[in-house]
């Protein structure tokens, strides 16, 4: 199989990475949030233990601090996150600047306010009441607005490109950029105009789609470019990977209803919702078979290399996520495990296992290519990412198969419902094991990238590195 390179970024005229301020800061604000939301996270999973644990102040109760936990993952972290990556990785890929540092700032500052403000109206109780979709309206214009500025800088830097060829990362960009517009309008604003089934509807289209038509997109697009980057291997087909864009840009909009399986929607809807949820296997098998084929046979790079190992083990993850995902929207399954602990397990999988994981490992090597240095320690970057990769798979088991068996026995009519809790303590206290671990290893993700920014500069090490993914 031949390879065929992509043209390198033409930086004649561009701005040096090291000047690209947007990119960088996101970037940097991300990893603050990561810390704080996951320290939120630990404190929600020792109240499930402890439910008197911090006090009982209303700001410190678990339905203040549940809602600030998810947006702040979501948005704080994930999301902005995956903005900074954007910024790096577009401009490289179409041999040009940024459209405009001076708009990548102002999303940045207005970005950030934003998530602030959301930090005190959860705190204070001042929400929409809306699984997903709690922040009062007028930070969804702010997160809206600063949405359209993003989207306009990426658009406007792809339309004046120097390369002519749009690499798949390009398109799922693309595509995240303008389906994140309408996931996040209809889920935080039309919800506001329904009411009962059509607003519970509208709710979980959302809900899902959070995951599915924003971070997935956002998520495989930059992996599509870092793992052949970091493994300095070809991509393996950009073929099949156009049939996944495509696949997913027509399939994964339906599947919401598969959360009200059994619920008061009707039939044709829950049956159009499993059609749909079964028919990912199409954008997901040509991720996966793309991901994996482009390293297959050159496994040593992924022992050796701790950027490797989280993209890698983020793909798996990726195709657990999407096969649990399938599997119980089957009205058979989904009559066990719906509203169960083993629904919280495979969302936390999602978020942190495949497109956190993707987004540590697209900030490790980033990060230092735009400051011209070296990462601090490939070392600590190894130990962060057992330590998740532990963590995470402890908290992910426990939550399956607790949350299976308490799904069993709420079918059972002679156990009482308070015995189903009970019955959960040794899982919630394996789910704290493995938070602590999570979070550990953020902090030692913490600590790797703010020793990176500490270095001296003599110690740098300049970016030789092919600047954009070969494909097949």
């Amino acid at each position: 199989m031949s390879a065929e390179a992509l043209p390198k970024l033409q930086t004649e005229g561009a701005l040096p990475l090291s000047q690209q301020p947007s990119a960088k800061w996101f970037m940097i604000s991300s990893v603050v949030f990561f810390v704080i939301t996951g320290l939120v996270g630990v404190v929600l999973s020792l109240k499930f233990i402890w439910p008197e644990f911090m006090g009982t102040a209303p700001w410190l109760t678990f339905g203040r601090m549940r809602p600030l936990h998810v947006n702040g993952i979501l948005f704080g972290w994930l999301l902005a996150a995956d903005i900074g990556l954007i910024f790096y990785v577009v401009p490289r890929l179409c041999g040009n600047r940024l459209w405009s540092e001076k708009l990548g700032i102002a999303t940045l500052i207005l970005f950030n306010l934003t998530v602030l403000a959301a930090v005190y109206t959860t705190l204070a109780g001042n929400t929409q009441g809306l699984e997903y979709a709690e922040l009062p309206f007028l930070l969804d214009i702010g997160v809206t607005l600063a949405w359209v500025m993003f989207g306009v800088n990426v658009f406007m830097t792809i339309a004046t490109r120097k390369h002519q060829k749009i690499y798949v990362s390009l398109w799922y960009i693309m595509g995240g950029i303008l389906w994140t517009a309408f996931v996040y309008i209809t889920g935080n604003f039309a919800t506001m105009f329904t009411s009962g089934i059509g607003q519970a509807n509208l709710n979980w289209f959302y809900v899902h789609n959070a995951v599915g038509l924003i971070f997935t997109p956002l998520g495989i697009g930059l992996a599509y470019y870092f793992i052949p980057v970091v493994s300095n291997r070809p991509l393996y087909s950009h073929k099949l990977s156009m049939i996944g864009f495509w696949s997913i840009a027509f399939i994964y909009v339906w599947t919401g209803a598969h959360h009200m399986i059994h619920g008061p929607i009707s039939q044709w809807l829950q049956t159009i919702s499993i059609l749909f949820s079964l028919m990912l296997i199409i954008p997901v098998w040509t991720v996966i078979v793309n991901f994996y084929g482009t390293v297959w046979g050159h496994w040593d790079r992924v022992k050796q290399n701790p950027i490797l190992k989280y993209l890698m083990a983020g793909t798996t993850f990726y195709l657990l996520t999407c096969f649990q995902g399938p599997m119980h929207s089957l009205r058979s399954v989904n009559a066990i495990v719906s509203k169960t602990d083993w629904i919280v397990g495979h969302a936390h999988m999602a978020v942190l296992g495949a497109f956190s994981f993707f987004a540590i490992a697209g900030t490790y090597w980033a990060l230092p290519k735009m400051l011209d240095k070296p990462l601090h320690s490939k070392t600590l970057a190894n130990r962060s990412f057992w330590l998740m990769l532990w963590g995470g798979l402890i908290y992910f088991v426990s939550l399956w198969v607790g949350g299976f068996m308490q799904g069993l026995q709420w079918h059972d009519v002679g156990i009482p419902w308070v015995d189903t809790v009970i019955f959960m303590e040794p899982f919630w206290v394996a789910r704290i094991l493995g938070g602590v671990l999570i979070f550990a290893g953020i902090i030692v993700f913490l600590y790797n990238v703010v020793r990176t920014l500490g270095r001296p500069d003599e110690d740098a090490e300049s970016d030789t590195t092919a600047a954009t993914p070969a494909v097949s």
